[in-house]
This record gives structure tokens, sequence and C-alpha cells, in this order.
């Protein structure tokens, strides 16, 4: 599952992203407190597949035990039978089981569902009605009582249940969307990762509890049936002239996580990859045009993974369809793979150059799932990473193959790597793996740990072993353990066996516990040698780490020299606290750069000599663009830890002046954001917006408003951040050319790329009033395409005047905004300007109960709360956060508010350490003239 976690949309509009304009949308999904120090406690669940014990585990809850393995599921006949006016579904499962032990009662998941009649059939044996059935609706089961001894052997359990089409986006649910004449209809969608399944039919909703499943849909006539598999016949439904029962072809063994069927009306494009298998992208009605991109790229993707694993895909068709309301990115239901509208369409005149790469990420990760989850699947919540982590790093190798043009690497630094830090350095961070009991537990751990703290490390541990025994190993893997489920263990047992490396050893210690170090770097000439002196400490974002115990890791190092920068000229597995390292033959007059390609999952501290000696190579830009990403970076982050001063940071930042690079700029917007942010809690703040204008304009002169030939995406999307960047600092030039462009837009003169609707729409609405309010909104109901809506809908915030912020908080809630979209629109808010935080967050608690219901408790809960407060920088504002969610409960965002009121502290100290320093220095420079 893609989470829209900053690009949430995540590929789960990231935190980092939403304060960098425009969006890449990562995945974040995406996916996600009594004290602001967590405590770590060791789960006291008892579990059928008992977890080693040193792991640390979600804060304790209730204990909770996995379904007895006395009774299993062998095949699910399953029948559904939705009705799309009264939102409502009638069941029949016939489910073959085996008994393994005698018992009179079978436990199952349900959460509901209304069980009409319950009946068993031994094999060759008279049938047994159930005579109770018991629902425990907290541990979401269901205890069917018979009046007899089931004994050891095959046999049929048969059930009829009746159930509601929610309207909550998880289990069966209904989603509304518009017909092409404009009436409003709906259709039946499935999302049943991680625990809703039993939502739409009583089950063993355990991954590891796999079975076949044959499944038949009773639907009007009209309406398109899909399911995991293809269709085997369709016929009329007997009662009902105007049903048809459509049977799909058997499933291969799989979770129930991964069953999907959708009931709607769609177009569709289609073709097939170079190994035959079926490509199909359901589109809505009339936006077939739309679903071609998509449909190229995985048409190029599953050959790619066919290759990579050596192993080929195992359904005879897959499907990629867009769904109207859907709380994910994407998820990787088999053969049946479901997707926000904007994360599978594209239109070829209006989507931007974000967009399609966005799109083109996404079905790259959902297409791996394929392989890595669903062939392969974890044995239990606590390895979800490792379905995530991979899919979250194998989607970039993908599209690197895919587009190589797009430098997707580096964006994987600035999108996955940088936040992934960024969260795991606080304390109320978790290991990759996490103890998972309750269902209730399961959406907190769908957050940037496992998917980009995972993805980096399995990148991190790709470079170490070397793609050819990476390759081998995967293949080993997938192959022993296809149709099965797997532990984390089995991946390193197989990926040490290809290598012959120390792997279990070495990624214990970055699964297993959280955080990460921050290596600190010496080093001494003697003669022709360089002598480099390596010391590891955790990293924490409120400074040194000071705790007796300090935990380490094993951290593969490289390091290289200003003589060949892009490669390793040593590497070495430290696995101690400290090294020295020789290096032979380096001048006095080269430079040493640590974790060349910041692969490397840790933070670096040079000696003041060594950093001042690598600032010539950002400057003349012989350090690559992904190093002097990633040394921005880490000074950036060492200073809102105190460890050294921001302006020293803001002194580095002018040296980018000339940098070339869209991603580069990207991660500096992002930091430079954040800065803005705090610094609109002091009466300075414009002079930080003139640093902004005075750092961006000579890259914003050089590209100009409009494409030039020979140009490509990186020029597309630098152009968007750098317009976006200065017309938000109020660039003088630049805001009156976005009022121009705009108007001309909106009078239909001259329609704006699509790559510049956002800067200009931003821009404008920055400085804007109400007229230019209602006319984003009336664009916003004219529009005919999500992203549009969505890319709208992301800037609504920017707009200044407190009434108007009220306009836009309450249009968020309103029947205009999807409900996964509320999200974006409030956080934009927040994001906004200091009065908009305020504002945001009274309307979350305002409308509380709304909200939570709306949301249910699922990872977009946690988002929402993310948004609102992580900007606020005062001691009150945390203790005010904690004490509202201690009485109005948010079991599946707990850690999420910790996370919110540690980053509320951590700011408010930053304030009070550097505020004068960085006043003070802006006060001095002496900036290019603003143009």
């Amino acid at each position: 599952m893609l989470l829209v976690l900053g690009r949430w949309v995540s590929h789960a509009f990231i935190p980092r992203v939403s304060t960098c304009f425009p969006a890449l949308l990562p995945r974040t999904i995406l996916r996600n407190f009594n004290k602001i120090k967590f405590i770590v406690h060791i789960h006291s669940a008892v579990s059928v597949n008992a977890v080693s014990p040193n792991r640390a585990t979600m804060p304790e809850r209730r204990p909770f035990v996995r379904l007895p393995t006395d009774v299993f599921p062998v095949n699910y006949g399953l029948c559904l039978k939705p009705d799309l006016i009264d939102f409502t579904f009638e069941g029949k499962l016939e489910a073959a089981v085996e008994v393994t032990q005698p018992t009179n009662q079978i436990v199952m998941n349900c959460a509901d569902i209304d069980i009409i009649t319950a009946s068993f059939v031994p094999e060759g044996g008279e049938e047994v009605n159930a005579t109770g059935f018991n629902y425990q609706n907290e541990d979401e089961k269901v205890t069917l009582s018979f009046p007899s001894t089931l004994q050891k052997g095959s046999a049929i359990l048969k059930i009829d249940f009746v159930g509601e089409l929610n309207d909550k986006m998880k289990g069966f649910y209904r989603s509304k969307y518009a017909s092409p004449s404009g009436e409003v209809r709906y259709a039946a969608v499935t999302q049943f990762e991680a625990t809703d399944a039993r939502r739409a039919f009583p089950c063993w909703d355990e991954p590891a509890i796999k079975a076949t499943f044959d499944i038949t849909l009773i639907v009007p006539k009209e309406r398109v049936a899909l399911s995991n598999m293809n269709v085997i016949d369709r016929k009329p439904y007997p009662e009902d002239a105007g049903l048809v029962e459509v049977k799909f072809a058997t499933t291969p063994i799989m979770s129930t996580y991964l069953v999907a069927f959708v009931i709607g009306e769609y177009d569709f494009v289609e073709g097939q990859s170079s190994d035959g298998v079926l490509v199909r992208v359901y589109t809505p009605l009339g936006k077939a045009e739309q679903g071609k991109f998509a449909l190229e790229v995985a048409i190029k993707t599953l050959p790619f993974y066919k290759d990579y694993f050596n192993v080929p895909y195992p359904l005879p068709k897959i499907d990629l369809i867009a769904i109207a309301d859907f709380a994910a990115g994407a998820m990787e239901n088999w053969g049946l793979v479901t997707y926000r509208e904007t994360a599978l369409l594209i239109d070829p005149k209006n989507s931007c150059s974000s967009s399609r790469q966005w799109v083109a990420l996404v079905v790259g990760h959902e297409l791996a799932h394929q392989w890595f989850g669903n062939l392969v699947t974890m044995e239990w919540w606590t390895h979800l990473w490792l379905n995530e982590g991979f899919a979250s790093w194998i989607e970039y190798l993908c599209v690197d193959h895919c587009f190589p043009e797009y430098d997707i690497w580096t964006q994987f630094v600035s999108a996955d790597y940088t936040r992934a830090l960024e969260l795991d350095a606080l304390d109320n961070s978790h290991p990759i793996e996490v103890n998972v009991g309750h269902p209730s537990e399961v959406d907190e751990i769908f957050d940037a740990i496992s998917y980009s703290k995972g993805a980096s490390v399995i990148r991190m541990l790709h470079d170490y072993i070397g793609d050819q025994d990476f390759r081998k190993g995967m293949n080993a893997y997938l192959l022993k353990f296809q149709h099965k489920n797997a532990s984390t263990e089995d991946l390193w047992d197989c990926l040490g066996q290809a290598s012959g490396k120390p792997i279990a050893e070495v990624m214990s210690s970055w699964t297993q516990q959280m955080g990460f170090p921050i290596i600190v770097v010496d080093q001494e000439q003697q003669g022709d040698d360089r002598i480099i002196k390596l010391s590891q400490k955790k990293f924490c974002a409120s400074g040194p780490h000071t705790a007796e115990e300090c935990p380490s890791w094993m951290v593969p190092v490289s390091i290289c020299t200003s003589d060949d920068p892009s490669h390793a000229c040593h590497k070495v597995l430290l696995d101690g606290t400290d090294a020295t390292i020789t290096l032979n033959n380096v001048r006095p007059d080269q430079w040493v750069k640590i974790n060349p390609g910041t692969v490397g999952f840790y933070r670096l501290q040079y000696s003041t000599s060594m950093l001042e000696s690598l600032l010539p190579g950002v400057r003349d830009l012989s350090l690559p663009p992904v190093d002097r990403l990633g040394l921005q970076n880490d000074l950036f982050s060492l200073s809102r830890a105190g460890m050294i001063s921001t302006v020293d940071v803001l002194r580095l930042m002018e040296a980018f002046i000339n940098e070339p690079n869209y991603t580069v700029w990207s991660d500096l917007s992002c930091n430079l954001g954040v800065l803005s942010s705090l610094l609109s809690n002091t009466d300075f703040h414009e002079e930080i917006q003139e640093f902004i204008r005075d750092l961006f304009t000579p890259v914003g002169l050089s590209l100009g408003w409009d494409s030039k030939p020979g140009e490509g995406h990186l020029e597309a999307l630098l152009r968007g951040l750098v317009l976006g960047k200065l017309g938000k600092a109020g660039h003088k030039a630049t805001l009156e050319e976005a009022r121009l462009r705009f108007k001309e837009h909106v009078e239909g003169r001259q329609v704006l790329s699509a790559d510049l609707r956002s800067p200009v729409y931003l821009t404008v609405l920055k400085h804007g009033d109400s007229a230019t309010l209602d006319t984003m909104l009336k664009l916003h109901k004219q529009a005919d395409m999500q992203e549009e809506k969505n890319r709208i809908e992301r800037v609504l915030g920017a707009i200044s005047a407190p009434d108007l912020i009220q306009k836009v908080l309450i249009f968020a809630l309103s029947d205009d905004v999807r409900p996964q979209d509320t999200v974006s629109v409030i956080g934009g808010v927040a994001e906004g300007s200091k009065q908009g935080r305020k504002a945001a967050w009274k309307f979350v608690k305002d409308n509380w109960e709304e909200l939570h219901n709306r949301y249910q408790g699922g990872f977009l809960i946690s988002r929402l709360i993310k948004l609102s407060v992580d900007g606020f920088a005062n001691e009150k504002m945390a203790a005010e956060v904690k004490s509202f969610f201690e009485s109005h409960q948010a079991p599946a965002a707990e850690r999420t508010v910790q996370q919110c009121c540690e980053n509320i502290l951590l700011n408010a100290a930053w304030l009070k350490r550097d505020t004068d320093d960085i006043h003070q220095y802006l006060l001095q420079r002496k900036g290019p003239p603003t143009v």
C-alpha cells in the first residue's frame, strides 16, 4: 500500500514536502501519548508466533490473542450481492476448512457484519447448524458454537450474512462519483489492508492464514465487476433480470488483505506486456485517455520485475483502477490494484510533470508488491516494513529504468531518506520492526519509518552487498517462500547466503533499535597519506546524546576524494564506536568526503577544516548533486539540534546561489520553509523572506517563465519550485507576472501550462483578497480532473485574511472536497501562515468528533494531527495539544501526538536559542538587490 505520507499526497504531502513548494507528492502516505517522552513497553500480548522480546513495541493497550489454529481455511467460496441504492450487501460463504483438533467452536474475524445462519458439513457427514454466534466486537471476532464436537478432517463451513457498504473508505465501502451527465452515483469498492477484509465477509483475517478464493459477484448488468482474477462466467441472475452473476477464476493461495472487488462504471485502456500479461487501466467514464501513461509504465514495469527477481508474474492479468474515494495512495491487491485518481490518471494536456513522476512511482511501488508482499507475504504485521520498505526502495529502481531522465535516485534522498532521518531522530520514533498485537495498533506503523527508513536501509544494504548478490539473494528468497509467509530474518538469511556477508548481524542493528548514528569525522595529513578518524554516537533531534548507554550500529561507511567524487576509494564496516583509516596517496590539497551518494543512513559532522575544504565543491559543483544536498541537509539538522549555529547554515545556503539541480533546490527549499515557519513566530519574518528572494532570484531569472527548446522533466520541476518560492516570498516581478497570467488563464485567453498552475495559484492567493479566493473556488468547481481539484485544494491555505482562512476551513469539510482530501486543505491552512496554523488547530478541535468519525482512527487522522500542529513553537502549545488528546482519544495516532508534542518543544528550544543570532545575521548581510 502506498500512503500519501508527505507526498500526501507519498507517495504516502510529506511533512517535508508540505513545507516546500511544489509538493513532489511523496508516499506517506500517507501512512504514521501521555508523556512527551515515549516509554517503550515489552508487549504482554499472547501470540501464536512469539516475537523476540528485545524488540520495542507499540504503547501497551490491551492483551491480544491471534486466532486459534484448530480450524483453518483452504478455500473461500464467496458470493456477494451489493445493493448500490440502500448501501447494504448480502453474502454467502462456503469455505473449505481443515479441522486439526476436535473442537465445538470456530473463531473467526468479523466486524460490522450480521451472521444470519451458519452450519458445518464434515466430509461424508451430515450438516450441523451453529447454535450461537458470540461477537467479540472489541477484538473484531465472532465465535460460532456447535452442539457437538467437530472432528478432525476436511469440511465445509457455510455462512449467510449481511453487511453495510460503509462510507469510511475501509472494508467493503461505497465511493461517490458523478456520471458524465453530472448525476451522482456510487461504486462498491474494497480496501482490506490491514485488517478490514473482516468487514466484507467472516474470515481468518491474518496474513499468515492463506487460502484460495472463488469469488462470485451479483451486480447490476450495466456495471463493470472486477476481482483479483479473470472472469470465467457471466450469466443473467435468475431472480432479477436487472442483475448478472459474474464468476471469477480461482486465485492462487493468498492472504485475505489482498482480496479485492470493484463494482461500478468504468472505461479502460489495455495492452499486453512482453511476457504475455494482459494489463488494463480502468478510468472514470469518458477518461480512458488518462489511463494511457499508467498503462505504458505498467507494461514496462512487469517485465523489469520479472527479470530483476527472475520469477514470472504468476497471474494471467493485472488491472489498475482509479477509485474516487480512497484513503491511501494505492493498494496492491493481487491482480486488481486500486489507486486514488491522482495516483493513476494523467491528462496529456492538464497534468504537470510532478504528477507524471508520482504516477510512475506509485505504479512501480504497487507492482513490486505483486512479488514482494503478495507472492511472499510477511508472517505478521510486525514485518510490515518488509513489504513497504522494499517496495518503497524498488519503485525508484523501476522508475530509473523506465525514465532515466528523472534523476530519480537524487530525488529519493530528498523525498524519503531525509524525512526518515527527521522522524527517526525523535525520542518518540520507533524501530523499523515493532511488535504489533491488536488490530487497532496496525495503522500506526504505516509511517515514514516503515516506508522511508525501510527503503533507505534497504538501499544501504543493496550498496553494501552489490547488485549481483542482492538479486541472487532476492531470487532465492522469493523461490523459497513463494505462496508462503516469511519474516525479516528469512530475508537476511537468503541475502547472507548469496553474499557471504554478515547480513543478519549488520541489519538487526538497523531494524530492531530505533534511531541512527551521527558519525563525527576528523582528519590528519601524514606525508602523502590522509588519516581519517571516525566515531559514532546516536543522533538526537534534541542535541548530543547524553544517556549513559549509547546504542551503536554496524555502519557500512564509504569514502571518496576529489580525485573521483562519484566512486568510493575505500569501504569499511564500522562495527564499534570508532575507527581510524589510512587513505594512501591523498595530497593535502584534495578533499575527502564520507558517504558519497548519501547512501549510508546516518548524519555526518565534519571537523571545521574538513567542512571548509568541501565548500568550494558546492560552489564549483564538483561535488555531485546528491552530496551537495546531503551536506546541506546534515548541517541544517545539526542546527535544529543546537549542535551548530543556524547562521552557519544560512551562510552555507548562500553558496548554492549558482545551483542548477532541481532536487538540491527542492531540499534547500524545504529547509528554508521550515525556518520561515519557525520565524513566523518572530517580528522579523519579512527578513527571512528577503533572504529567500535573494537566494532564488538568480535561478528564477535564468529559468524564466516559459520552457525553452530542449528542456526536460527536471527543468519543468525546478521552474515550478522556484517561481512558487519567489511568489510566496513576495518577489515583486514574480507576483506581477503571476497575476497577469492568472487573469489571462481565468478569462480563457491563455491557459496556464500544467507546470505553472501551482506556483501561479499559490502566488496570487498568498497576496490575494476575497475576489481571488472566490475565483479559485470557482475554478475548483469547474475542474473536471481530480489532479486540478487537488492542486487548488493544496494552495487555498495560502490566503492571508482571517475571515478568508475561515472560509477555506469550512470549505474543507464541504461536499465539494472528497473526504480523503479534507486533510490536505486543513494542512495547507496550517502551513500557510502563523494565523492559519492557529485557525486550523482551533478548527480541528471544534470539529474533532466529525473528523475522527470520518477517518475512523485510520492513518488519515494521524496525518491530520501532524499537519495541524507540527509547526507550533512554544511550550504552552505542546501542553495544550497533549491535554486535548488526553481527553479526546485517538488510539491510532498516539505516537503521532507524542511526536508532534516533541517537535513543538524542539521548535521552541530552537527559536529561543538562535533567534537573536539569526536576526543579527539577516540585518547585516548584504544580498544582491531584488529585481
